[in-house]
C-alpha cells in the first residue's frame, strides 16, 4: 500500500513532469498499436442510474463514426465500456480488468462522483489519465493532488453560484429549499449556492433536505421543504427524483421559483405533456444546445449532430441532453488524440489533454470553449441561464463563468 505522503510527492513530481510537456518520447501506451487505440470506460448498463448509459451508448457510436473515417491519424478507436452497476466497489474491479486484462490506455468518460472516487488513487499511482469523468464535482479538478484526473462539463460548484447570484439579484428577501443527493454531487451545490448568495446565504436557505443515492422516493423531503415556507426550490436529484419533486410540488400547491441541476435537463423531453405543463418555468443553466430548441433548426453544428444521429443512433435519442453530453465528451477525447499525434504514451496524452486551446464543438453554446492547462483542469466554465417555456429550455440573459 502506497503512503498518502509518498503518492503526494510522486503526485506533485507528476505535475511537475506533466507541465514540462513531453519533448522526451516514450513508448505508446498498452493498448495502442498501429492500428489501434484501446480504451476503457465503465457505465451503469444496470443499477439505480442506468437511463445515463445512454451517454456510453453515444460515445461508442461517435467513435465508430470517426473508425469509419479513418480513425485518428491512421488509427481505430476501440472502446471496451463494461457495467459497474453505479456500485464503487464494481467500479474499482472493473477498472482493474480494464487495465490489467484488457490493457487499455487510459479510462475515459466514466459516470459518477463515488464511483470515480473510487479509482481516483488506482489510476492516479499508476499514472493512467482518468479523462474527462462523468460528473461535475468539484474534486475532480485537482490538478496538484490528482494531476492524471480531469473532469470536462462545468463544475456542480459553478451552476450552483450561478443559480445563488441569479437568486439575489431577482429575489434578494427569497427562503431557498433545497432537495439534494447526500453525496458530492448534492454537497457541490450547497457549496455553490453559499458562494453565489455570499454573505446572505444563512438568512436565505432555510432548509435543506437530502436524499441517498438508491433512494427512489423523495415525496416527504419536498414536504419537508413545503412546510419550511420556502418560495424558492433548488432541486439536485438525478433525472427520475428531480420529476418526482416536480410533480409532488405541484400535487400539494406549493409554487415556489424552481432551479432544476443541469443532470436534469433531459426532463423537458421526457416527462409527459402533463409533467411538462408542471415543470414550466422552471430555470437550469446549460452550456450546450438544446435539441429541442426550434432556435438551433437551421443551425451548423445542430445540423451536424442530427445527421450524426440519424446516421449512427436513432431519433428518439436526438432530444435527450445525455446524448448530447456523450457526443461532446466524445468529440474531446478525439481532438486531444489528433493533437497526440504519433506520441500516445500515457504522459502525452495527458500533457495533450491539458492544453486544449480554445476549442469549440458543434452543440456547445456560441461563446462557450473548451480550454485547459497545466494550471486548469476546468475544461468548461461557462454557462447561461435557461427557463422552460413548455416544449424547450429558453435562453436568457448573459453567460457567466470565467
Amino acid at each position: 500500500m502506497v503512503s498518502r505522503r509518498a503518492f503526494l510527492r510522486a503526485s506533485a513530481a507528476s505535475v511537475a513532469s506533466l507541465a514540462c510537456g513531453a519533448s522526451a518520447r516514450a513508448d505508446n501506451a498498452p493498448g495502442v498499436t498501429e492500428t489501434e487505440i484501446k480504451i476503457g470506460q465503465t457505465m451503469p448498463y444496470s443499477g439505480p442510474l442506468s437511463t445515463y448509459a445512454v451517454i456510453g451508448k453515444t460515445d461508442a457510436a461517435y467513435f465508430a463514426m470517426i473508425n469509419e473515417s479513418g480513425g485518428v491519424n491512421g488509427r481505430k478507436i476501440r472502446l471496451i465500456s463494461l457495467d459497474d452497476e453505479y456500485d464503487p466497489a464494481k467500479t474499482f474491479e472493473q477498472t482493474r480488468r480494464l487495465v490489467e486484462h484488457e490493457g487499455v490506455a487510459f479510462i475515459f468518460n466514466s459516470l459518477g462522483t463515488w464511483t470515480n472516487v473510487a479509482i481516483r488513487p488506482y489510476l492516479n499511482i499508476n499514472e493512467i489519465p482518468q479523462l474527462f469523468v462523468a460528473s461535475g464535482a468539484e474534486m475532480f479538478c485537482e490538478q496538484e493532488r490528482f494531476p492524471w484526473t480531469m473532469g470536462w462539463q462545468p463544475s456542480y460548484q459553478t451552476e450552483a453560484a450561478i443559480f445563488g447570484k441569479h437568486v439575489l439579484a431577482t429575489k434578494p428577501n427569497a427562503k431557498i429549499g433545497v432537495l439534494y443527493q447526500n453525496d458530492r454531487f448534492g454537497i457541490d451545490y450547497i457549496v455553490g449556492l453559499k458562494e453565489g448568495l455570499g454573505a446572505k446565504h444563512a438568512r436565505m436557505i432555510v432548509e435543506t433536505t437530502p436524499y441517498e443515492y438508491w433512494d427512489r422516493m423523495i415525496d416527504s423531503q419536498v414536504t419537508t421543504l413545503w412546510r419550511a415556507g420556502a418560495d424558492v426550490f433548488l432541486i439536485v436529484a438525478i433525472q427520475e427524483l428531480a420529476e418526482q419533486a416536480i410533480t409532488k410540488a405541484s400535487d400539494i400547491g406549493w409554487t415556489p421559483i424552481r432551479y432544476v441541476a443541469g443532470v436534469s435537463q433531459t426532463i423537458s423531453s421526457t416527462m409527459t405533456p402533463a409533467g411538462r405543463e408542471k415543470l414550466k418555468g422552471a430555470i437550469t443553466a446549460v452550456y450546450d444546445k438544446d435539441p429541442t430548441d426550434a432556435r438551433w433548426s437551421d443551425d451548423a453544428g445542430f445540423r451536424q449532430y442530427a445527421a450524426f444521429i440519424t446516421q449512427y443512433m436513432s431519433r428518439d435519442e436526438q432530444d435527450d441532453a445525455r446524448v448530447v453530453n456523450g457526443f461532446g465528451v466524445a468529440a474531446t477525447i478525439v481532438h486531444v488524440l489528433k493533437q497526440c499525434g504519433n506520441d500516445l504514451s500515457r504522459k502525452n496524452i495527458m500533457y495533450q489533454a491539458a492544453n486544449i486551446d480554445g476549442l469549440e464543438l458543434p452543440m456547445l453554446l456560441p461563446g462557450v470553449k473548451i480550454s485547459t492547462s497545466g494550471s486548469n483542469y476546468h475544461p468548461l466554465r461557462k454557462m447561461q441561464l435557461a427557463s422552460f417555456n413548455g416544449s424547450s429550455w429558453e435562453l436568457f440573459g448573459e453567460l457567466f463563468g470565467s
